[in-house]
């Protein structure tokens, strides 16, 4: 039961963290396409927890990489620079706060989301 638990947490986490990148993706390049942001979301999860694992215990350094390599996977995925990725990248995060505030507050799901970091 413990595998089903993790499958459910791990896929609603996955839309959820889709669903900001659609919604940042939306607002800064105009791209509409949740499927789309579902593979990004995932791809930045596996980015995040590879490069993470390598890397992530460095101090301030590793963070940093960490973090980088995730705006790669957004800059690589959409359209425009380096400046929009990070604005995507913020948008979905504050917008998965907004969720995942609200889904915690009804007692739904915890503060937390695959896809996003820090979400």
């Amino acid at each position: 039961m413990a595998v089903i638990d993790s499958i459910v947490v791990f896929v609603v986490s996955l839309l959820i963290g889709a669903f900001g990148i659609y919604v940042g993706a939306s607002v800064i390049v105009d791209v509409q396409d949740y499927t789309y942001a579902i593979i990004t979301a995932l791809l930045g999860a596996v980015v995040w927890g590879v490069v993470g694992f390598f890397f992530g215990w460095v101090p301030l350094l590793g963070p940093l990489l960490v973090l980088l390599a995730y705006l790669a996977v957004i800059n690589a995925r959409y359209p425009g620079g380096w400046v929009q990725a990070i604005a995507i990248t913020l948008v979905a995060w504050i917008s998965i706060l907004i969720v995942l505030y609200i889904l915690a507050f009804v007692d739904v799901t915890t503060f937390d989301a695959v896809g996003v970091p820090g979400a």
